[in-house]
């Protein structure tokens, strides 16, 4: 296949809007986490793994094209772009590098937002555990712990089982 530069930069700006498709999926539900809109937050989980198959799919393009266009230029088809980019012309370089830094910037971002949401959600249950603990105390066991430190599963009803 015949790999220019104009087809890789269309696969960068594809790659490139689906990360920032995710993105924006993160801070929505983020925001609906603050909001404590549960049935918002579960709609946005499902549509956050469609977008991360879709980035997928997207990356995985991109680094076939930059493969093919490695061994086109006699390097190995392991070859990161920005190892490539001496092979381009000049005057697209600073494009290449350009679309290259933006699209590492936005995953930075992602994971931020997702360690972040992770943590919020993570606390939200926590917190609604200790509710029902508060509300329904004989519904729940005593916290045990194992020899690595983890709450021992056969120990604890989870407030979701609890409220369910």
């Amino acid at each position: 296949m015949n790999i220019s530069w104009e087809f890789i930069t269309e696969c960068l700006r594809n790659e490139l809007q689906e990360y920032g498709a995710l993105l924006a999926l993160f801070e929505e539900q983020q925001a609906n986490l603050l909001r404590r809109d549960a049935d918002q937050v579960a709609s946005l989980a499902i549509s956050i793994e469609e977008q991360a198959r879709a980035t997928h799919s997207s990356r995985e393009r991109r680094e076939q094209c930059v493969s093919d266009f490695a061994v086109k230029h006699g390097c190995p088809d392991s070859s990161s772009l920005r190892q490539l980019l001496p092979h381009f012309p000049a005057e697209v370089q600073p494009l290449l590098n350009a679309l290259i830094d933006e699209i590492n910037h936005l995953i930075h971002r992602i994971r931020r937002d997702a360690r972040q949401n992770q943590m919020l959600l993570s606390r939200a249950v926590e917190a609604h555990d200790e509710a029902l603990r508060t509300l329904m105390p004989n519904t729940f066991k005593a916290r045990t712990y194992s020899s690595r430190g983890a709450v021992s599963s056969n120990s604890v009803i989870s407030g979701w089982q609890a409220a369910g």
